[in-house]
Protein backbone atom coordinates (compact mmCIF):
# COMPACT_ATOMS: atom_id res chain seq x y z
CA UNK A 1 0.00 0.00 0.00
CA UNK A 2 1.15 3.25 -0.86
CA UNK A 3 2.02 5.81 2.07
CA UNK A 4 0.38 9.04 1.77
CA UNK A 5 1.48 12.40 4.16
CA UNK A 6 -0.89 14.62 4.34
CA UNK A 7 0.59 18.49 5.08
CA UNK A 8 -1.08 21.61 5.36
CA UNK A 9 -0.16 24.90 6.70
CA UNK A 10 -0.98 26.60 10.42
CA UNK A 11 -3.67 29.08 8.13
CA UNK A 12 -5.54 25.64 8.95
CA UNK A 13 -5.78 26.41 12.67
CA UNK A 14 -5.11 22.82 13.99
CA UNK A 15 -4.30 22.45 17.38
CA UNK A 16 -0.61 21.05 17.51
CA UNK A 17 -2.18 17.79 19.28
CA UNK A 18 -5.10 17.62 16.70
CA UNK A 19 -3.34 17.59 14.00
CA UNK A 20 -0.57 15.12 15.62
CA UNK A 21 -3.51 12.73 16.68
CA UNK A 22 -4.74 13.21 12.49
CA UNK A 23 -0.90 12.41 11.03
CA UNK A 24 -1.49 15.70 9.60
CA UNK A 25 2.14 18.00 8.98
CA UNK A 26 1.80 21.78 9.58
CA UNK A 27 4.01 24.14 7.79
CA UNK A 28 4.15 27.17 10.09
CA UNK A 29 3.38 30.93 8.80
CA UNK A 30 5.54 33.49 10.62
CA UNK A 31 3.55 36.01 12.30
CA UNK A 32 5.65 39.53 13.63
CA UNK A 33 4.52 41.74 16.45
CA UNK A 34 6.68 44.76 15.94
CA UNK A 35 10.40 43.83 15.56
CA UNK A 36 9.68 40.03 16.86
CA UNK A 37 8.75 37.26 14.77
CA UNK A 38 8.17 33.70 15.57
CA UNK A 39 6.55 30.70 13.66
CA UNK A 40 2.96 30.12 14.46
CA UNK A 41 2.04 26.93 16.41
CA UNK A 42 5.60 26.08 16.96
CA UNK A 43 7.33 29.00 19.10
CA UNK A 44 3.86 31.23 19.52
CA UNK A 45 0.58 28.75 20.78
CA UNK A 46 -2.76 30.43 20.24
CA UNK A 47 -3.02 31.08 23.92
CA UNK A 48 0.28 33.51 23.56
CA UNK A 49 -0.63 35.20 20.49
CA UNK A 50 -3.96 36.41 21.97
CA UNK A 51 -2.25 37.62 25.44
CA UNK A 52 -0.12 39.70 22.92
CA UNK A 53 -2.84 40.66 20.82
CA UNK A 54 -5.31 42.01 23.40
CA UNK A 55 -2.27 43.64 25.46
CA UNK A 56 -2.56 47.43 25.78
CA UNK A 57 -0.27 49.30 23.47
CA UNK A 58 0.57 45.92 21.52
CA UNK A 59 1.41 46.55 17.79
CA UNK A 60 -0.53 44.99 15.21
CA UNK A 61 0.66 42.02 14.18
CA UNK A 62 1.57 40.61 10.93
CA UNK A 63 1.45 37.53 9.05
CA UNK A 64 4.00 36.21 6.23
CA UNK A 65 3.41 32.81 4.05
CA UNK A 66 5.65 30.28 4.71
CA UNK A 67 8.68 29.91 2.50
CA UNK A 68 9.03 27.63 -0.32
CA UNK A 69 12.13 26.02 2.40
CA UNK A 70 9.83 25.63 5.08
CA UNK A 71 8.12 23.39 2.41
CA UNK A 72 11.02 21.97 1.21
CA UNK A 73 12.26 20.45 4.57
CA UNK A 74 8.79 19.60 5.34
CA UNK A 75 8.46 17.44 2.17
CA UNK A 76 11.48 16.02 2.64
CA UNK A 77 11.05 14.72 6.24
CA UNK A 78 7.67 13.20 5.47
CA UNK A 79 9.90 11.28 2.54
CA UNK A 80 12.13 10.59 4.90
CA UNK A 81 9.92 9.36 7.48
CA UNK A 82 8.74 6.32 4.78
CA UNK A 83 5.84 8.46 2.59
CA UNK A 84 5.38 7.44 -0.94
CA UNK A 85 3.88 10.80 -2.12
CA UNK A 86 2.30 13.63 -0.19
CA UNK A 87 -0.95 15.18 -0.70
CA UNK A 88 -0.60 19.43 0.31
CA UNK A 89 -3.60 21.11 1.43
CA UNK A 90 -3.31 25.09 1.29
CA UNK A 91 -5.03 28.26 2.22
CA UNK A 92 -6.60 29.85 -0.28
CA UNK A 93 -3.64 31.43 -2.93
CA UNK A 94 -5.61 34.63 -3.50
CA UNK A 95 -5.66 35.01 0.08
CA UNK A 96 -1.82 33.88 0.70
CA UNK A 97 1.80 33.24 -0.72
CA UNK A 98 1.74 30.16 0.85
CA UNK A 99 0.34 28.04 -2.01
CA UNK A 100 3.02 29.12 -4.66
CA UNK A 101 5.90 28.42 -1.93
CA UNK A 102 4.07 24.66 -1.91
CA UNK A 103 4.43 24.88 -5.28
CA UNK A 104 7.96 26.03 -5.43
CA UNK A 105 8.95 23.47 -3.11
CA UNK A 106 7.24 20.60 -4.90
CA UNK A 107 9.54 22.08 -8.29
CA UNK A 108 12.85 21.39 -5.77
CA UNK A 109 11.94 17.83 -5.61
CA UNK A 110 11.57 16.54 -8.95
CA UNK A 111 10.73 12.86 -9.48
CA UNK A 112 8.63 13.11 -6.27
CA UNK A 113 5.02 12.84 -6.12
CA UNK A 114 3.52 15.90 -4.46
CA UNK A 115 -0.19 16.90 -5.06
CA UNK A 116 -0.83 20.16 -4.27
CA UNK A 117 -4.60 21.35 -3.43
CA UNK A 118 -6.10 25.00 -3.15
CA UNK A 119 -8.39 24.85 -0.50
CA UNK A 120 -10.18 27.65 -2.01
CA UNK A 121 -10.69 28.85 1.66
CA UNK A 122 -8.81 29.47 5.25
CA UNK A 123 -8.92 28.45 8.95
CA UNK A 124 -10.83 24.97 9.56
CA UNK A 125 -12.35 25.34 5.40
CA UNK A 126 -8.36 23.98 4.73
CA UNK A 127 -8.93 22.36 8.08
CA UNK A 128 -11.65 20.55 7.06
CA UNK A 129 -10.33 19.35 3.94
CA UNK A 130 -7.42 18.15 5.18
CA UNK A 131 -8.49 16.04 7.61
CA UNK A 132 -11.00 14.18 4.92
CA UNK A 133 -7.41 13.57 2.76
CA UNK A 134 -6.45 12.09 6.19
CA UNK A 135 -9.03 9.76 6.21
CA UNK A 136 -8.72 8.76 2.45
CA UNK A 137 -5.02 8.30 2.95
CA UNK A 138 -5.75 5.79 5.35
CA UNK A 139 -7.87 3.91 3.76
CA UNK A 140 -4.86 3.47 0.78
CA UNK A 141 -6.36 5.69 -1.75
CA UNK A 142 -3.35 7.23 -3.74
CA UNK A 143 -1.88 10.54 -3.74
CA UNK A 144 -3.94 11.88 -7.23
CA UNK A 145 -7.38 10.74 -6.40
CA UNK A 146 -7.24 12.00 -2.63
CA UNK A 147 -6.14 15.28 -4.54
CA UNK A 148 -8.96 15.18 -7.06
CA UNK A 149 -11.31 14.43 -4.57
CA UNK A 150 -10.55 17.15 -2.10
CA UNK A 151 -9.92 19.84 -5.17
CA UNK A 152 -13.70 18.76 -5.69
CA UNK A 153 -14.75 18.98 -2.55
CA UNK A 154 -13.94 21.96 -1.88
CA UNK A 155 -16.57 23.32 -3.75
CA UNK A 156 -19.11 21.79 -0.72
CA UNK A 157 -16.78 24.12 1.99
CA UNK A 158 -18.91 27.46 3.74
CA UNK A 159 -17.17 29.36 6.09
CA UNK A 160 -19.09 31.71 8.18
CA UNK A 161 -18.06 34.04 11.13
CA UNK A 162 -19.74 36.93 12.90
CA UNK A 163 -17.21 39.62 13.77
CA UNK A 164 -17.59 42.02 16.64
CA UNK A 165 -15.89 44.35 13.80
CA UNK A 166 -14.34 45.08 10.39
CA UNK A 167 -11.06 46.83 11.70
CA UNK A 168 -8.90 44.18 11.67
CA UNK A 169 -9.73 42.75 8.03
CA UNK A 170 -8.56 46.65 7.28
CA UNK A 171 -5.87 46.88 8.71
CA UNK A 172 -4.77 43.39 7.22
CA UNK A 173 -5.45 44.40 3.89
CA UNK A 174 -8.37 42.27 3.56
CA UNK A 175 -10.78 44.75 2.80
CA UNK A 176 -11.05 48.72 1.85
CA UNK A 177 -11.26 51.11 4.11
CA UNK A 178 -14.09 52.49 2.82
CA UNK A 179 -15.70 48.98 3.40
CA UNK A 180 -15.08 49.16 7.12
CA UNK A 181 -15.91 52.33 7.85
CA UNK A 182 -19.58 51.93 6.22
CA UNK A 183 -20.07 48.89 8.70
CA UNK A 184 -18.74 51.05 11.67
CA UNK A 185 -20.74 54.08 10.80
CA UNK A 186 -23.89 52.20 10.21
CA UNK A 187 -23.03 49.92 13.95
CA UNK A 188 -23.37 46.59 11.97
CA UNK A 189 -22.31 43.26 13.26
CA UNK A 190 -20.90 42.09 9.93
CA UNK A 191 -21.00 37.97 9.40
CA UNK A 192 -18.25 37.12 6.45
CA UNK A 193 -17.70 34.70 4.21
CA UNK A 194 -15.18 32.78 1.46
CA UNK A 195 -16.15 32.59 -1.82
CA UNK A 196 -13.34 31.43 -4.43
CA UNK A 197 -11.25 32.21 -2.39
CA UNK A 198 -11.90 35.77 -1.77
CA UNK A 199 -13.67 37.32 1.92
CA UNK A 200 -17.08 38.98 1.52
CA UNK A 201 -19.52 40.10 3.45
CA UNK A 202 -22.09 37.31 3.93
CA UNK A 203 -24.87 39.49 6.34
CA UNK A 204 -24.82 42.70 8.38
CA UNK A 205 -27.06 42.45 11.41
CA UNK A 206 -27.48 45.38 14.39
CA UNK A 207 -26.51 43.27 17.31
CA UNK A 208 -24.43 40.67 18.62
CA UNK A 209 -27.12 38.65 19.74
CA UNK A 210 -28.67 38.56 16.12
CA UNK A 211 -25.41 37.65 14.70
CA UNK A 212 -24.80 34.60 16.66
CA UNK A 213 -28.66 33.58 15.79
CA UNK A 214 -27.77 34.15 11.86
CA UNK A 215 -24.49 32.18 11.80
CA UNK A 216 -26.22 29.17 13.63
CA UNK A 217 -29.06 29.33 10.65
CA UNK A 218 -26.38 29.54 8.08
CA UNK A 219 -24.16 26.85 9.20
CA UNK A 220 -27.03 24.81 9.72
CA UNK A 221 -29.44 25.66 6.77
CA UNK A 222 -28.32 22.22 4.44
CA UNK A 223 -26.96 18.59 5.77
CA UNK A 224 -23.66 18.64 6.72
CA UNK A 225 -20.75 15.88 6.82
CA UNK A 226 -18.10 18.13 8.90
CA UNK A 227 -18.50 20.96 10.87
CA UNK A 228 -15.92 22.60 12.91
CA UNK A 229 -16.79 25.70 15.39
CA UNK A 230 -14.42 28.77 15.03
CA UNK A 231 -13.79 31.50 17.31
CA UNK A 232 -11.62 33.83 19.12
CA UNK A 233 -10.91 35.35 22.47
CA UNK A 234 -13.19 36.29 24.70
CA UNK A 235 -15.98 34.49 23.08
CA UNK A 236 -17.12 30.65 24.43
CA UNK A 237 -17.81 28.35 21.63
CA UNK A 238 -19.53 25.70 23.54
CA UNK A 239 -22.81 26.49 23.94
CA UNK A 240 -22.95 27.48 20.66
CA UNK A 241 -21.57 24.14 19.49
CA UNK A 242 -24.65 22.70 21.02
CA UNK A 243 -26.91 24.98 19.80
CA UNK A 244 -25.31 24.95 16.47
CA UNK A 245 -25.76 20.72 16.42
CA UNK A 246 -28.75 21.19 17.40
CA UNK A 247 -29.87 23.21 14.91
CA UNK A 248 -28.81 20.98 12.04
CA UNK A 249 -30.53 19.77 9.41
CA UNK A 250 -30.76 16.12 9.28
CA UNK A 251 -28.72 16.30 12.52
CA UNK A 252 -24.71 15.08 12.89
CA UNK A 253 -22.59 12.75 14.54
CA UNK A 254 -20.71 14.56 17.32
CA UNK A 255 -17.57 12.84 16.39
CA UNK A 256 -17.57 15.20 13.38
CA UNK A 257 -17.81 18.34 14.98
CA UNK A 258 -14.65 20.18 16.65
CA UNK A 259 -14.14 23.62 18.45
CA UNK A 260 -10.86 25.26 17.16
CA UNK A 261 -9.79 28.40 18.59
CA UNK A 262 -8.56 31.44 15.60
CA UNK A 263 -4.88 31.20 15.98
CA UNK A 264 -2.15 33.22 14.98
CA UNK A 265 -1.91 33.03 10.86
CA UNK A 266 -5.64 33.79 10.86
CA UNK A 267 -6.51 36.09 13.98
CA UNK A 268 -4.95 38.98 13.11
CA UNK A 269 -7.81 39.50 10.45
CA UNK A 270 -10.71 38.62 12.38
CA UNK A 271 -9.70 40.42 16.12
CA UNK A 272 -10.82 39.37 19.04
CA UNK A 273 -15.00 38.33 20.15
CA UNK A 274 -15.52 36.26 16.53
CA UNK A 275 -17.65 33.27 16.63
CA UNK A 276 -18.76 30.72 13.42
CA UNK A 277 -17.49 27.76 11.66
CA UNK A 278 -17.08 25.93 8.74
CA UNK A 279 -19.47 23.19 7.19
CA UNK A 280 -18.51 20.35 4.87
CA UNK A 281 -21.73 19.61 3.00
CA UNK A 282 -22.80 16.52 2.72
CA UNK A 283 -22.93 14.77 -0.83
CA UNK A 284 -25.35 12.41 -1.08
Amino acid sequence: MTHVAIVTDSAADFAPERAASLGINVVPLAVSFGAESFKAGVDLSSAEFWQRMTAPDAPFPKTAASSPGDFQAAYQACFDAGADAIVSIHVAGTLSGTLKSAEIARSMLPGRDIQIVDSTSASMGEGLLAELGADLAARGVGAPEIARILTERAADLNLYVALDTLEYLRRGGRISGAQAAIGTLLSFKPIITIKDGTVEAAERVRTRAKARERVIELLAARPVERLAILYTPPSEPESFREEVIAAMAGGIDPANVTVQVVGPSVGPHLGPGCLGGVVLYRRD
